[in-house]
């Protein structure tokens, strides 16, 4: 049974999702989809839409065979160490044959020469990364601008040229980095992705919107969660009407404010200092601009905080770093090296409890379908238990069960 591999957040799955998973299916050749998933907080420092439960059974419904949860370790992560994380999963598996991601680009060459060049951290590439740093850019900006200076100097004017800045097209690459680095025998492929940008926030087609937009319908106070209807799988709207009817589908910043400022407020600037993401004295700048908000939103906090350098995703991912208890020595290059020490399954369908049966013979890692079966203590497993608590708390009617869910729920399975 050949199997593709896909990295995926789900928030919401979508009709754009489904594209991208029928067309990996078929550029790939296989039969079966193993999808690393994010939990309940995101890439960009945001809480998901809905809870890693839900989204896995959107997942499988939508054609997934077995959703694997990635970390909150590394979730919640830039692109190099959430790519690190979700292939490394994949690579542990011993089932998977093939990574399929989506790009604005839809061409994985220039990308592949991209990250040979770069997988063991050229001295000259970090000096130029570096030196854009120095100049006032942002992270993510220093390093585009660092990756095309190193491939000029390479000779490979493609590669220069190849638009990295686009967010899928950066994930992408860091996906390519971490195979390289893993030495993997898993074929990379790539589809272009279709009608709606990574963060659109308007909806030009009639079929495909972004999940940005489709949050915005959910979340906007004018509409309701069926409004989404056209951009979404029957089977996604069930289950999006389904949680919004019990008060669980529309979980943002918003629930988390009062638990944020209360961190900020009661915590001098030193303890903030130790918080992953807390770096060039935001600590500090946090603290000078608390007094100076009209109100105490989360947005207006970013509003104020907001710099060059301070990108919104930086500030989102610092501030998640802060409601969650995330420190510097926890997630620390050195730690997140080391890697995941087992595979979490959050659900699965008839073939995937084939392939599953696979794994068990194949996996490097123990595979674990509860917090409970855990046979030794694991630092990101209880940090996944703990955001779940977290995350739970942002409901109006949150129970202990659900606060400690990660103990009790089983594997969601669809025949």
């Amino acid at each position: 049974m050949r199997t593709v591999g896909l990295i995926v957040e789900y928030n919401p799955f979508h009709n754009g999702h489904h594209y991208h998973l029928q067309q990996s299916l078929k550029i790939t050749n296989s039969d079966a989809v193993v999808a690393v998933m994010s939990g309940n907080f995101l890439q960009r420092g945001e809480p998901a839409l809905l809870n890693k439960w839900t989204r896995a059974e959107m997942a499988l419904r939508g054609g997934c065979d077995v959703v694997i949860e990635l970390p909150v370790a590394y979730s919640t992560q830039a692109a190099e160490w959430f790519g690190y994380g979700a292939v490394a999963l994949l690579e542990a598996t011993g089932v998977v044959d093939a990574l399929c991601f989506g790009s604005e680009a839809g061409d994985i060459g220039p990308l592949r020469r991209v990250a040979r060049q770069l997988a063991h951290e050229p001295a000259a590439f970090e000096g130029l990364i570096a030196d854009c740093l120095g100049g006032g850019a942002s992270y993510p900006a220093a390093y585009s601008e660092a990756v095309r200076r190193f491939m000029l100097a390479a000779g490979d004017d493609e590669a220069a040229a190849f638009p990295l800045a686009q967010p899928n097209n950066t994930l992408g690459l860091h996906y390519l980095l971490a195979l390289e680095r893993l030495g993997s025998a898993i074929e990379p492929f790539t589809v272009r992705r279709e009608k709606a940008g990574y963060s659109q926030t308007s909806i030009t087609d009639a079929q495909i919107a972004s999940a940005t937009a489709i949050r915005g319908i959910v979340l906007g106070d004018a509409a309701a969660p069926a409004d989404a209807a056209p951009y979404v799988p029957a089977s996604t709207l069930e289950l999006l009407l389904r949680d919004n009817a019990l008060g669980r589908a529309r979980n943002s910043w918003t629930q988390y404010e009062s638990a944020l400022f209360h961190k900020l407020a009661s915590e001098p600037a030193e303890a903030l200092e130790r918080y992953h993401e807390m770096s060039e004295g935001l600590e500090y700048r946090i603290k000078r601009m608390l007094p100076e908000l009209e109100a105490l939103h989360f947005e207006a906090l970013l509003d104020k905080l907001k710099t060059k350098r301070y990108t919104r995703t930086k500030l989102q991912r610092a501030l998640l770093a802060v409601l969650l208890g995330h420190s510097k020595e926890l997630m620390s290059r050195e730690k997140l090296r080391e890697g995941i020490q087992y595979i979490r399954v959050l659900g699965f369908t008839k073939r995937g409890q084939e392939l599953l049966g696979r794994m068990r013979k194949t996996a490097k890692l123990p595979i674990l379908t509860s917090a409970a079966r855990a046979q030794h203590p694991d630092p990101y497993l209880a940090l996944d238990v703990q955001a779940t608590s977290v995350y739970a708390l942002g409901w109006p009617d949150a129970t202990p069960r659900d606060l400690f869910r990660d103990y009790y729920e089983k594997p969601i399975t669809i025949s």
